[in-house]
Parts: C-alpha cells; structure tokens; sequence
C-alpha cells in the first residue's frame, strides 16, 4: 500500500505545484505578472539585413544532397536567429550578427590534402582553416558534398557542435578522399 501511496502524493504535489492550486492569499484570483529578464536579447529575425553570400555554382551533387540539409538546418543557432541571405544558390543559411553561415556543395577546400588533419565531431569530419584571422572556416570532409560553415574566429566551435548532428543525419558517411 505505501508503495502505491507515496508515488500518487508525491504525483499530486508537483501537479499542484506546476499546476497551481488554491491557496489562502488574497491575490489567488489575479494574474501573475510576468516574470522579469535581465540581459540582452538577440535581435530577431526581420531586424537582421540580407547578407550577401558567395557561393559556387550548383552540382548535381548539391542538388542530390543539399535539400536534405537545409531541412534539418535549426531556426536559432547557438542563441542566434537565423537571418535572410542573398545567394545565387538556395544552400547557403545564415545566423547571428556576426553572421555563422552555412554553405552546402562547396568545393573540397584547398588545404584539405593528403596528411592534413581533421576534427570529429559526434561521427563527422570536419577540415578546420584559420588562415583568414577574421574567420574560421570548417567544412565537413566524409560527406558526399563539401558543407562550409564559416564563423568569426572569436567564435567558439558551439555553432558548428550544434549542426553536426543534422548534418550526419541528413548527409551519409562517405570516406574522406584528400586532394593531392
């Protein structure tokens, strides 16, 4: 009997409590005021400009495989809206001021080569290129196309963590084949 009886109370004290009950204050019947949040928002959506992005042409590979990106390709991104773009391609997204972009069909990067290393990330392959000192740019390596995020190098790699999951759900392993 206790077995029973003390999951069904402790059930009943957090409906209550999530729920709300009746008590004894005068102010019972009124709504509660909002809560208070501290801090600053990111700007949403429609308050960020197009940003223009350059992008390769179209393959059949891209064509093939890009869709499926796109599809699992989140709304916020490491607490950034994700914001319009101008491109030539419909795979390429973009998030954030400064902007995280995303661009699906890329080339193979050119220090992708033969000893080159790359960083796995839950079961992706990822080629990381800091030459530029302003940006980072990641791209997968052991997909059938080439996906490029570039980030503004004071950004950490949470943005890239976060997409890799999609991507290895929407993308299938492909051994990675290094230039020569």
């Amino acid at each position: 009997m206790t077995a029973v009886l003390v999951p069904v109370v402790v059930a009943v004290v957090v409906l209550v409590n999530v729920l709300g009950g009746d008590t004894a204050d005068e102010d019972a019947g009124t709504p509660r005021e909002p809560a208070e949040i501290e801090g600053t928002t990111p700007p949403e959506r429609a308050d960020l400009p197009p940003l223009p992005v350059v992008v390769p042409p179209v393959t059949p590979e891209a064509d093939q495989y890009c869709p499926a990106v796109m599809r699992v390709l989140p709304l916020e991104l490491a607490g950034e809206p994700s914001r319009p773009v101008q491109s030539d391609s419909p795979f390429a997204y973009a998030w954030g001021e400064p902007p995280v972009v995303l661009v699906c069909g890329v080339d193979r990067p050119a220090g992708w080569v033969v000893g080159a290393s790359a960083i796995q990330i839950n079961g992706v392959q990822w080629y990381v290129d800091t030459a530029d000192p302003d940006t980072t740019v990641w791209t997968t390596v052991d997909r059938p196309v080439y996906v490029e995020v570039s980030l503004p190098a004071s950004v950490d790699s949470a943005p890239v963590t976060a997409l890799t999951t999609g991507l290895a759900q929407a993308l299938p392993f492909q051994e990675p084949v290094p230039g020569g």
